[in-house]
């Protein structure tokens, strides 16, 4: 019973994760000079099986890595824009995250889903708990 609330709760964990790494791209879909001097790149969260924090093999899940989407930059032509393209075939043109509003949505609503699922999956089990204790006493 408590490997099934300890496996919610690492699933919690790993999804609140990721809504913080998609709320990252939300913000930062129209970021086009970040810290590197380039424009934002959109990071994804993969998973892995196991939960680490109670020793390898656990069951669970956990983040394995946030990985930088390695699809190509949008290209807007707009030569009055000060991080323009100064020179090249591409001058005039300034390159956009590669972060698509809808596809971030879409992500969202899939992780809360999954983390409400998970909730009730502790309901039902914290129910089960209570109802075995009744039984007993």
């Amino acid at each position: 019973m408590f490997d099934s609330l300890s496996i919610s709760t690492s699933a919690l964990t790993a999804i609140r994760t990721n809504l913080d790494v998609i709320a990252g791209n939300v913000a930062n879909a129209f970021t086009t000079r970040g810290a590197d001097g380039g424009a934002y790149r959109r990071r994804v969260v993969m998973y892995a099986e196991g939960d680490l924090s109670r020793g390898r093999g656990a069951p669970g899940v956990h983040v394995r890595s946030i990985t930088q989407d390695p699809s190509p930059l949008r290209l807007e032509h707009d030569p009055s824009h000060p991080d323009a393209i100064k020179q090249g075939p591409h001058k005039g043109y300034v390159r956009k995250p590669n972060v698509d509003l809808s596809t971030e949505m879409v992500n969202a609503i899939t992780a809360v889903r999954a983390y409400e699922a998970n909730v009730t999956v502790m309901e039902i089990t914290k129910s089960m708990a209570a109802a075995s204790l009744r039984l007993i006493g």
